[in-house]
């Protein structure tokens, strides 16, 4: 495609995060605006209290379950694949494969193409629709893991880990620390695909957004509260938020084995930290090979690094023949068991 202009002579970062300026959006903007279109319903990336929201249906419903209806002044469905025009600028929103309504903002103007990735992971996850490449001049990446020594671990062997120690530890409970948007119910879904049937027990923190996962189509087979539990759960797998797996609603387990579902489990100070026993390396983001190969399928002879470890990545661009910029956006965080 042509290069007419500077990319950033349309899209600039400001304080509220990426503004295209001749749709007059921003992308996950952090803090209100009176546009903004959102790629996920991640807390760091959806906020309320915008005039308009556009994004994918099921990113809509995470929102209000949220945040609450009126967490906009209005929302505006725009499924996969349909188009629409802001202004001068065409967009679209693709698959970001990284939770189930998650997108990539796919915009273009004036014969140039730009695609904003949001969160992103390239593997199989049966509650998200796969990711979609889009090959473009510009692409926005995120870098959650965006160094050499992240590289995730196949989600089939850490699944087999973890029932292989369901197993040979009959007689405990299996804790898992899991994020509740996303990470849980892929945990559910993963384990669901790998033969286990019995019911999957949650922290109550985790059941409003199953359920919401349940109501837009998605499989989870039988959960169930540990509240509702009539004993103490040995032999079964519990799942909790991270920051309950040291409190004292744990003390309702019996000698539970601890786990932790996140990429950063390669880091063994990230477990010992959280006194986890099993770590299981399973992200919702790319790892750094999977990084470099986006970046290379897309095409973009232009990237920009929007958060996470950005440095690196940037050098790696270079390295790669491309112009690599890192915005230093503030205002998104690594959220629990990424």
């Amino acid at each position: 495609m042509p290069a007419t202009a500077s990319f950033e002579s349309w899209l600039k970062p400001d304080g509220s995060g990426l503004h295209c300026v001749p749709g007059k959006f921003h992308v996950d903007p952090t803090r209100p605006v009176d546009r903004a279109i959102i790629t996920h319903g991640h807390s760091d990336h959806a906020r309320a209290g915008h005039g308009a929201v556009l994004a994918t249906p099921e990113t809509i419903a995470v929102m209000q379950a949220r945040l609450g209806p009126e967490a906009a002044g209005s929302f505006q469905e725009l499924s996969y694949g349909e188009q629409i025009s802001l202004g001068d600028v065409a967009v679209r929103l693709a698959p970001a494969g990284h939770i189930l309504g998650s997108a990539q903002v796919v915009m273009e103007h004036r014969g140039q193409r730009a695609v904003v990735s949001g969160d992103y992971k390239r593997r199989f996850d049966p509650t998200a629709a796969p990711f979609e490449l889009v090959r473009c001049d510009l692409f926005v990446t995120e870098a959650t893991f965006g160094l050499p020594v992240f590289r995730h671990e196949p989600d089939a062997r850490e699944i087999g880990r973890l029932l292989a120690s369901v197993a040979t530890f009959a007689d405990r409970t299996h804790l898992i620390g899991a994020y509740g948007l996303g990470k849980a119910q892929r945990l559910i879904a993963l384990l669901r695909a790998a033969g286990y049937d019995r019911p999957i027990w949650l922290h109550g923190a985790l059941l409003a957004l199953c359920d919401l996962y349940v109501s837009l189509g998605v499989d989870l087979g039988p959960i169930a509260l540990v509240s509702d539990a009539p004993n103490k759960l040995a032999g079964e797998i519990v799942l909790a938020p991270p920051s309950a797996l040291k409190d004292r609603w744990s003390r309702r387990l019996i000698d539970p084995v601890t786990a932790f579902a996140s990429g950063w489990m390669r880091v063994r100070g990230r477990a010992r930290q959280y006194g986890v026993e099993l770590p299981l390396i399973i992200s919702d983001h790319c790892d750094w090979p999977e990084l470099v190969q986006t970046i290379r399928e897309t095409e973009a002879g232009e990237i920009w690094v929007t958060h996470g470890r950005e440095d690196a990545l940037v050098r790696q661009i270079g390295l790669m023949g491309k112009r690599g910029r890192a915005l230093a956006l503030v205002g998104y965080e690594d959220e629990e068991g990424e």
